[in-house]
């Protein structure tokens, strides 16, 4: 390889090194600055190509999209001194790009540490004045609402970021009252079911009593009209009976004497002894004189 072939490599690389060093790329869902020996001079660079002076400037690329901070679970005391576990998270996002460098280096994990102090420090002011019933459920967005607005403008001036919510995730009771807490509202729910039981009960008896009481005036009623039909029944058998017992006395007699001896000798060992004469042998020994009498 010749020196002018050399040399002409190293110009080109030295070219490319300059050039990846002087240029840089600013995305759409980044925020970015350019620095001069440390110190900001174009706060707000726009998404696209940029160029810098290798050696003299130095960019910083920030994150522009709406970020997440996750503070950790604190203990707040309400306004009756009770204590309160609260788990809260933050949305927010750059918005000065100059302050949020100069304040965090640029440092996403420094900014959300930062951020995380400020909510919990809003958090406890805010329990602190309220009642645990207001903070759980009573003013509940109240508090965030107001929490919100108070970060958003210290965040802002101190941090340069906005804040755009604050929300509660989880409010708990401490782990050395809430058993006791627990138990007083397992008892609370035992009595209340109880007492449901008991009104229950006194409601199924009431309702069993007058059912029972119904069923005896209807089979009451029933039982009475029932002999009101088996006595017009038997008035009218007993008519039917006496009208046809008139218009055939004998034949009727005849009749009753048929009964009486199927009912009699219904089996054939069955055995009677009378006298010959008796009026029940009347119509086997005188078919011919009844037939002649009527």
């Amino acid at each position: 390889m010749s020196p002018k072939q050399v040399w002409a490599g190293l110009l080109v690389a030295l070219v490319i090194i300059v050039a990846s060093n002087s240029l840089f790329v600013v995305k759409e869902t980044e925020r970015g600055v350019l620095l001069k020996f440390g110190e900001v001079v174009n706060p707000d660079l726009k998404p696209g190509l940029h160029v810098k002076i290798p050696f003299v400037n130095n960019h910083r690329i920030f994150d522009g999209r709406i970020l997440t901070v996750d503070s950790a679970a604190e203990r707040f005391f309400t306004q009756e001194k009770k204590a309160l576990i609260v788990d809260s998270y933050a949305k927010f996002r750059v918005l000065d790009t100059a302050t949020y460098y100069t304040s965090t280096n640029g440092e996403e994990a420094r900014a959300a540490g930062l951020l995380a102090q400020r909510i919990n420090d809003g958090l406890r002011n805010e329990v602190a004045v309220r009642t645990v019933q207001e903070v759980v459920s009573g003013q509940r967005d109240e508090v965030m609402d107001a929490i919100t607005r108070r970060l958003s403008q210290v965040a802002a001036t101190e941090l340069g970021v906005e804040v755009i919510d604050v929300r509660v995730k989880k409010i708990d009771l401490p782990p050395d009252v809430s058993d006791s807490v627990y138990r007083r509202m397992n008892a609370e729910r035992e009595k209340e079911a109880r007492e449901l039981r008991s009104q229950g009960q006194e409601l199924a008896e009431g309702i069993q009593a007058a059912a029972d009481r119904e069923v005896t005036v209807i089979e009451a009623n029933a039982f009475r009209e029932a002999e009101i039909i088996r006595g017009e029944g038997d008035a009218l058998a007993t008519g039917i009976y006496a009208e046809a017992y008139n218009e055939d006395p004998e034949f009727y007699a005849f009749v009753r004497s048929l009964r009486a001896y199927q009912e009699t000798f219904n089996s054939g060992s069955d055995i009677m002894v009378i006298e010959p004469d008796n009026q029940f042998y009347q119509y086997l020994f005188e078919p011919i004189n009844s037939e002649k009498r009527r």
